[in-house]
């Protein structure tokens, strides 16, 4: 809502254990990864020098395990390490209410992308450069502000690689919606629901899995943000897929 700085912690988790083939399950003897588990610990900020500039910063850690099959018995491997690092600036100056913002920066190589254990696709880090290019509006559904909305997304894609592995581009959407006028004492509880499209385009290079690689989904994400007056807010959800 103005200049100043907000610093932020997100975990993220997620369990892979089906196998797809276009908009349809397929048969796991298709796949010698039987699951694939993932848990994402990002730490960031965001600093406005004014109304209109800011940049953010966001690091992740990651923590991976996977089971396989490639060797003809099942095999477990898991794998921690530091991932690719975004430094991005912010653009909030097209009206008095920083409701609308441009996101542009970089994601950096900083992730480990050579853990034998993993495939190419599997590795913490892509080993790439990338470009990152993004935009959000925020407005209200009602004249009081109880019902507000907005809308966001972001496009990332590779400007440079090695190690003969091309990552597919990747787009990233949500619109969303909350009621703000619930309370319990002094902390403010808000139901929240998102509708979130994604797609990734398929890897390239001469050790990527173009065939094997590349999805588009759609998610229901239903949540609740809990605001407390002292300007900290705790936000969670469950994200679905609905279709893929």
């Amino acid at each position: 809502t103005g200049p100043g700085g907000t610093a932020f912690f997100e975990y993220d988790l997620l369990d892979q254990t089906k196998n797809w083939s276009g908009s349809h399950r397929a048969p796991k003897a298709d796949n010698d990864d039987k699951r694939i588990r993932s848990n994402f610990y990002f730490a960031g900020g965001q600093y406005m020098f004014n109304s209109s500039w800011g940049v953010m910063a966001e690091v992740p850690y990651t923590e991976r395990s996977q089971a396989s099959t490639g060797s003809g018995a099942l095999e477990k491997s898991s794998h921690s390490s530091l991932g690719d690092v975004r430094l991005m600036g912010v653009y909030s100056g097209f009206s008095p209410d920083m409701s609308s913002g441009l996101i542009f920066g970089a994601k950096l190589p900083t992730g480990d992308h050579n853990f034998k254990g993993f495939d190419t696709d599997v590795e913490i880090g892509s080993d790439s450069m990338d470009i990152l290019l993004g935009g959000y509006h925020s407005g209200q559904i009602d004249a009081t502000g109880d019902y507000v909305w907005y809308a966001q997304a972001l496009w990332e894609h590779q400007v440079a690689t090695r190690d003969r592995y091309t990552p597919g581009s990747e787009l990233n959407g949500s619109v969303g919606a909350s009621f703000n006028n619930w309370s319990v004492g002094n902390l403010a509880v808000a139901p929240v629901v998102q509708a979130i499209v994604s797609y990734r385009g398929h890897d390239g290079g001469a050790a990527g899995e173009p065939d094997e690689t590349g999805y588009t989904r759609a998610l229901i994400a239903p949540g609740i943000a809990i605001s407390h007056p002292d300007g900290w807010k705790l936000y969670a959800d469950v994200e679905l897929p609905v279709w893929q």
